[in-house]
């Protein structure tokens, strides 16, 4: 009998969608032990039950990782990974109790949009019938139902050739702590069960607001990710006499006029673009009012990267933040003289910093300083009302006090997990996966188109071969070692096939069904099969 690919994701999809699993809720606990039942209705996990396993995080929470283990003959291995944890649905209002219920909230949505007249586009999409909404169904339970229709039409096979590892993991949408334990435990799986990985396909979806030929992608690699923080210090003074001291209000302005969304810190691939950066935090430590300037304020930018490493990208924001304080004091230093009568102004520059600068001065200032710090971010590391860069900035204050320096400075480092561009090196297997999968969309009446890497922040980052070093961003983030750790990649080659929809993270969250479970499980299908034969 012929295995129903398409019935079968679609069945899955659905399914998976109606248990809610919201990142850092007990529905994400669940959700693995509900997809381990699942399959294990499939004849093969009947007769093969050491092969199909919920994994503990062993992080303090009731998260897991699910692994399910197809086996055939030799060691060649394709692993097909994609998350479970979804956004929150409260955004869906009146609609909440429906918003996991695909087909009873596909009415329901219709019925909203005719009587708002909100959102057109959406609609249309609905009453076309080719789309189909729900929390998590395009982000990203589609792409996970793909991949279980693959699993289980590998394992209905007589003869199977090479081995197929579904890998479905909690906390993508929050701190991917579900990849970073398997991506540091899947080379010791690897060697038990006497599998060699060879390629991992990643099911993440893609937005397309076009007519879909940009969401018909696969990717061969993964945009980066680097929070930039800076902790710019002033010089007290009373509002009444500004050119005692140095705002460090104003010295954020100049850095964040020189960093908004500047090109330097861009990156163009072809015509796939990494956006510049933009600010995400501004805040001064004042804890109330009061008539003298800010001491610090503390900012972030969300930075991304196709192929630059931490180090150049700290490079390229230390020169653009010291060119940004050559104009502060200048024009501080005009304004100064401007004003009738003139004006002392004192500051004669602002050094800026990296943040491993700064500790290996705080060292060389106070001998029990490693003690200290080492307490800190203990206690720090168990404030779960703290989030990263908030922990970061703390250290990086304290660091900053212990070193003694004179006012004013600039100190930059990283705020927050980084997320490792990554990039298939072996252009040959690049080349010969899109043409199979050229063939697999012609046969359905399509088409797929590659891109270098797929357009958001993906669990792909750790997994993949990635681009540049990450000693320094290890070196410059307050808080590695002590709020998380970054095992090392095991730089697997990573590719992403995932469905495509509209407006995902919000209510009207749609997934376009007949590619999702007409044209996808057959593209990961095949892409399997041409890397295990």
């Amino acid at each position: 009998m012929t295995f129903d690919l398409s019935a079968r994701a679609r069945a899955a999809a659905i399914q998976m969608t109606e248990w809610r699993s919201v990142t850092g809720t007990p529905g994400e606990c669940d959700f693995p032990h509900l997809l381990k039942t699942m399959l294990a209705q499939d004849r093969y996990f009947h007769l093969n039950p050491e092969h199909l396993r919920v994994q503990p995080l062993d992080d303090g929470t009731a998260r897991s990782n699910l692994l399910a283990l197809v086996k055939g003959e030799g060691r060649r291995t394709v692993v097909l990974a994609g998350h479970f944890d979804t956004v929150p649905f409260d955004d869906y209002a009146e609609l909440v109790p429906f918003a996991c219920d695909p087909e009873a909230l596909l009415p329901l949505i219709i019925d909203k949009l005719k009587r708002t007249g909100e959102n057109p586009q959406a609609l249309a999409d609905l009453l076309s019938g080719d789309y189909l909404p729900g929390r998590g169904l395009l982000d990203m339970k589609a792409g996970i139902a793909a991949g279980i229709a693959v699993l289980e039409a590998f394992a209905a096979q007589d003869h199977r050739q090479g081995n197929v590892l579904l890998l479905a993991t909690p906390d993508e949408e929050d701190r991917s702590a579900g990849m970073r334990k398997a991506a540091a435990l899947l080379p010791e799986i690897a060697r038990e069960s006497g599998l060699d990985i060879d390629l991992v396909i990643n099911l993440d979806s893609i937005a397309d607001d076009g007519d879909g030929s940009f969401g018909r992608s696969v990717t061969m690699g993964s945009i980066g990710k680097l929070l930039l923080t800076a902790l710019v210090i002033g010089r007290e003074a009373h509002a009444c006499y500004p050119f005692a001291g140095i705002n460090a209000n104003y010295l954020a302005a100049e850095l964040l006029a020189e960093l908004e969304c500047a090109p330097e810190l861009a990156e163009t691939s072809g015509h796939e673009i990494a956006a510049p950066p933009t600010a995400l935090y501004v805040k001064d430590v004042k804890a109330g009012y009061n008539v003298t300037t800010p001491a610090r304020i503390f900012l972030y930018w969300n930075t991304l990267q196709h192929r630059r490493g931490p180090a150049e990208v700290l490079s390229i924001a230390t020169g653009m933040a010291r060119e940004a304080m050559e104009r502060a004091v200048s024009r501080l230093k005009q304004r100064a003289q401007t004003v009738s009568p003139p004006q002392p102004f004192g500051a004669e520059s602002v050094p800026v910093l990296s943040y491993a600068e700064l500790l290996e001065q705080a060292r060389k200032s106070d001998p029990d300083f490693e003690a200290s710090l080492e307490l800190l971010n203990r206690e720090l590391s168990e404030r779960q009302d703290l989030d990263f860069p908030a922990r970061a900035r703390l250290v990086t204050e304290f660091v900053w006090a212990s070193t003694k320096l004179p006012e004013p400075a600039v100190i930059l480092g990283f705020g927050s997990l980084p997320y490792p561009a990554v990039t298939l090196k072996d252009e040959v297997l690049a080349e010969r996966l899109m043409g199979v999968l050229g063939a697999a969309a012609a046969e359905k009446g399509t088409s797929v188109s590659r891109l270098s890497y797929f357009p958001g922040i993906s669990d792909m980052s750790f997994l993949g071969e990635a681009s540049g070093d990450l000693a320094v961003a290890e070196a410059n983030t307050p808080i590695w070692g002590a709020s998380f750790d970054l095992a090392p990649s095991p730089a697997y080659p990573v590719i992403n096939i995932g469905p495509w929809g509209r407006d995902y993270h919000h209510w009207l969250e749609r997934l376009h069904t007949p590619y999702a479970f007409d044209v996808l499980p057959l593209l990961v299908l095949r892409a399997t099969k041409a890397t295990l034969e």
